[in-house]
């Protein structure tokens, strides 16, 4: 009995220690993606509108999202994500949390909304004035647009838009969020 215990003990322990690594390889870039450097954390904080995303299953059926980043007791930033389900007919909400991987001068972050779990968060293209933003994930999987405003210039759109077809990502897929509610 306690071989078999010590046997179900250790495919726990593998299968949590196999997580931990897959959640550790996931913090990456795409090929051919730099991050921001050097970035001002505290000029990222506050509320952002998303303008555009590769649709997930976390964001699906969703418009007027927007992402509010500010500071934990504890350093790490508050992620406070929101956006109205158009089919529920009802806002939805999700707090998480971010940290830095490395440097917090370069703008690559972790991202968990599901307690150890993290992904990856790599702001790759982001005005001087901290006004737009290029967000992707650690593959051509996650992309996201930001702004601190409802819209974007149409010059801004297009260079982000180039800048991710280039490093390979389907533009065509983009979903383009509505920002018709408060």
């Amino acid at each position: 009995m306690k071989t078999k215990k010590l046997n179900v003990m250790l495919a726990i322990g593998s299968c949590v220690a196999s997580l931990v690594i897959i959640s550790c390889s996931t913090l990456s870039l795409p090929k051919g993606a730099t991050a921001i450097s050097p970035f001002n954390k505290d000029e990222y904080l506050g509320k952002w509108y998303e303008i555009a995303r590769l649709d997930f299953k976390y964001e699906k059926n969703l418009d007027n999202v927007t992402a509010t980043y500010s500071i934990n007791d504890n350093g790490s930033i508050k992620v406070d994500n929101r956006g109205y389900n158009y089919k529920k007919m009802e806002w939805e909400q999700s707090i998480g949390k971010a940290k830095f991987i490395k440097d917090p001068t370069v703008a690559r972050l972790k991202v968990s909304f599901f307690g150890p779990f993290y992904a990856a968060y790599n702001i790759i293209a982001l005005d001087s004035e901290y006004q737009y933003a290029l967000v992707v994930g650690n593959n051509l999987d996650y992309l996201w647009i930001l702004s601190r405003t409802k819209t974007i210039p149409e010059n801004i759109k297009s260079a982000y838009m180039q800048q991710a077809k280039d490093l390979g990502y389907d533009i065509d897929a983009l979903v383009w969020n509505k920002h018709d509610k408060n």
